[in-house]
Formats: C-alpha cells, sequence, structure tokens
C-alpha cells in the first residue's frame, strides 16, 4: 500500500528565495526535527542527480536515509526520490512554488509514502501521521525559511 499527504502553505518571501532555500536540503534540520543530520552529494549547487544524505529519527528509531533530486525547474519545481532502503519510503515527492505577488509565495509539498516488507504493515500509520501533522509541518517551513531568508 502506498499513500499521499501534502500541504499548501504561504510564505512571506519572494518566490527565487524560497525555491532556493528548499533545493537546498540541508536546510531540512531547521524545520524537521526528525533530521539528525544531512549532507549534499557532491558538495555543490543542489542540481537534478544531486543526492541528500541523511540520518532521522522516526518512532523512536534512526535510521539512515538518501533522497535524489529527480527534477529541477526554477523557481517552481523540485522533485525528489526515496533511494535508500527502509521499511517506509518517500518513493516520490517535491515542491511546488507559486508566485503570489509582493514578495509571497505558495508552497506545496507532497510525498507518497510505500511500505516494504513490515513497512507494509506500517506505511497506514506513517501515512496518518504524516497527513495530520502536515498543516504543522508546513508551518514549521514557512517559519524556518521566513527566518532564513531575509526581508526585502
Amino acid at each position: 500500500m502506498a499513500g499521499r499527504f501534502e500541504a499548501t502553505f504561504e510564505v512571506d518571501r519572494p518566490v527565487e528565495a524560497v525555491f532556493d532555500y528548499l533545493a537546498d536540503g540541508r536546510n531540512d534540520p531547521q524545520f524537521s526535527p526528525r533530521v539528525l543530520k544531512i549532507e549534499r552529494v557532491p558538495d555543490s549547487p543542489t542540481a537534478v542527480g544531486t543526492v541528500f544524505r541523511s540520518s532521522v529519527k522516526d518512532a523512536g528509531m534512526k535510521t539512515a536515509r538518501e533522497f535524489r533530486i529527480t527534477e529541477l525547474q526554477a523557481p517552481t519545481k523540485i522533485r525528489w526520490a526515496e533511494v535508500s532502503k527502509n521499511i517506509v519510503t518517500a518513493s516520490e515527492g517535491g515542491y511546488d512554488l507559486e508566485p503570489l505577488g509582493e514578495g509571497r509565495t505558495q508552497v506545496r509539498i507532497h510525498n507518497v509514502l510505500e511500505g516494504h516488507g513490515i513497512g507494509k504493515l506500517l506505511v497506514g500509520l506513517a501515512l496518518s501521521a504524516a497527513r495530520k501533522d502536515a498543516p504543522a509541518f508546513g508551518a514549521r517551513i514557512r517559519a524556518a525559511a521566513e527566518a532564513a531568508i531575509p526581508a526585502r
């Protein structure tokens, strides 16, 4: 079983700056407390093929995660796929950004979660938790982006 969750929110910053902030996955710990550490491979500007390797803590378990950037269309689209082998993975995900004028940006984040092995039994719980947290997750991203990106 696979399923999708998403959140849509506004950031009071220009779309180009929000895109740059979100495209650098090393910023994820600023809004995702489950990310313990993260690195970009290669350590150069994010491009299609860039991999973000992280250590995360989910439900009390520490796991290694690897996400590959599959599509990058500045300043409106970022796509990724998890390439690590875990019991529940984000097989696809991304951000869609839309300029709203007056330096504001609408952001939609989405992920498709998939279970593997025993994860097929757990993916429903993971989806339920992700869907429940989606509005708060969007609010954390908004707050972190607005704190990191200088206001104009």
